[in-house]
């Protein structure tokens, strides 16, 4: 007796997307950013503020849209890129409103250029500008592993980028701006991406070789000489920058980038050794000769001394916001960080942090910096090509190295470096690169984190002949 059996072949599991839980974030992200912004008003005036349901609106509007992006062409990417960047992106525009309220700066506006203009317009216009930036890269972008074709294209446009500030003027000492009429743009913000894509696909090339060792000397694996040759050039060519530009923060960027990609590529930790003695000895050699960089040294280390405030009182002002904050600040709106005065919305908006939030609310802060650091990191974990691990991993590197150059100066940690802290400080290039950086993650993260395709059914198990006697 013979018996015939159809026998079928199952297919994968779909994993959960994890979009209804982006969304219930989302909502918390858009609260939280309306309660600050009407605590603020309150706060200041008595009353909850004009614009707050007009803000609030418009804060949903950009959420919502860049969900729905997510939620069509990502559907299976990291749950929580999106709604970390939208809270700090509201949180930066609150903190923006705030400052535009102050007196003393209105008064000081009026002063120099004869009229006032407020900033958090504007900077809600960028982050609309920044959200379209991010649909974009995902909605083009259908696969990370095409901009590998581009890794010398990338390396090309970002050294045109970094090169165009030279002849323009310097802004408060530096080069980093192109300036056309009213139009301003900091190249150095959209080079980091570039700068991540070229090394991604250069190191994925070349990291068998890097990885060789000639000899082990006190526990370390030193590379062979003609090794070292890339990162001599990155070195000489973030030197050449800082001596030309005298911009320090994207010399600091791009040089710290190349050496943690390094790392990644290779797990040497030799290369880490080297990179901090070569940005050690450049650092010196720089600050020896450049009177930019010297002043910026100077204020560093005495920033209460006499020479130091007849120049710039930024760094005392910042210290002292930090201070008078305390554990728990003064409350949103009732600080006095509005007297750093000039750049007090852009490099140094986390002195407001520190002191309207404090301690706790500072803390609170860079944490969500480190979520997003941390997800951008378990995204290169996660993924399964070596070109989307490097690139994954350079650009949260880059992302962390950013934080924590603007944090350390604003804190006195390091010499300011004139970066603008991501999503948080007013400034259209940082908020259009940083959303088009996002994006890039969460289109690299949706094609780790996709279940793969059913294997397709074969001929001889659709049926199967049993015989029984």
């Amino acid at each position: 007796m013979s018996v015939v059996t159809n026998t079928t072949t199952i297919g994968a599991i779909d994993a959960p997307s994890r979009r209804n839980t982006e969304l219930m974030m989302m909502v918390f992200a858009v609260a939280i950013s309306v309660f600050a912004y009407a605590n603020v008003g309150l706060a200041m005036d008595g009353k909850l503020p004009s614009g707050m349901f007009g803000y609030g609106a418009g804060l949903v509007l950009l959420g919502g849209v860049a969900h729905l992006v997510v939620r069509k062409f990502a559907r299976y990417a990291d749950p929580l890129l999106l709604p970390l960047a939208t809270l700090l992106n509201g949180l930066g525009l609150v903190l923006i409103w705030r400052l535009d309220q102050s007196e003393r700066l209105i008064r000081r506006a009026e002063f120099l250029y004869g009229s006032y203009s407020p900033d958090a317009p504007k900077q809600l216009l960028y982050s609309a500008v920044g959200v379209a930036f991010f649909a974009a890269v995902l909605v083009v972008l259908k696969d990370h592993r095409i901009l590998q074709r581009y890794t010398y294209i990338s390396m090309a446009a970002a050294l045109v980028l970094l090169v165009i500030p030279m002849f323009f003027p310097a802004v408060n000492g530096a080069k980093i701006w192109i300036s056309v009429g009213s139009f301003t743009i900091q190249p150095g913000e959209f080079a980091k991406i570039l700068i991540a894509i070229f090394f991604s696909g250069y190191l994925m090339v070349k990291r068998d070789a890097l990885a060789l060792a000639s000899r082990r000397f006190m526990g370390l694996y030193l590379p062979r000489g003609r090794d070292l040759g890339p990162i001599i050039t990155i070195w000489a060519l973030s030197i050449l920058i800082l001596v030309f530009e005298t911009d320090l923060g994207t010399s600091l960027l791009f040089f710290g980038l190349f050496v943690i990609m390094l790392y990644v590529a290779t797990e040497r930790t030799s290369w880490i050794v080297f990179g901090l003695l070569m940005s050690a000895a450049g650092a010196v050699g720089v600050a020896s000769f450049e009177h930019h960089v010297q002043e910026r040294v100077t204020a560093w280390l005495d920033p209460f001394g006499k020479a130091t405030m007849a120049q710039s009182d930024q760094i005392a002002q910042s210290l002292m916001s930090f201070g008078s904050g305390g554990t728990i600040g003064t409350g949103l709106g009732q600080g006095n960080s509005d007297l750093i005065m000039f750049a007090a919305n852009a490099d140094f908006i986390l002195s407001t942090v520190g002191e309207e939030l404090g301690l706790a609310g500072m803390m609170a802060v860079l944490l969500i910096y480190g979520l997003i650091i941390e997800r951008g990191i378990r995204t290169a974990l996660a993924a399964r090509d070596p070109f989307g691990k490097l690139l994954a991993a350079g650009l949260s590197g880059a992302f962390a190295i950013q934080v924590f150059v603007v944090a350390g100066g604003v804190m006195g940690l390091i010499p300011l470096s004139g970066m603008t802290m991501p999503f948080l400080a007013y400034g259209g290039s940082s908020v259009l690169a940083n959303w088009a950086l996002i994006g890039i993650l969460i289109r690299i993260s949706d094609t780790a984190r996709r279940p793969a395709p059913a294997p397709a059914p074969s001929t001889d198990a659709e049926m199967t002949q049993v015989v029984r006697p």
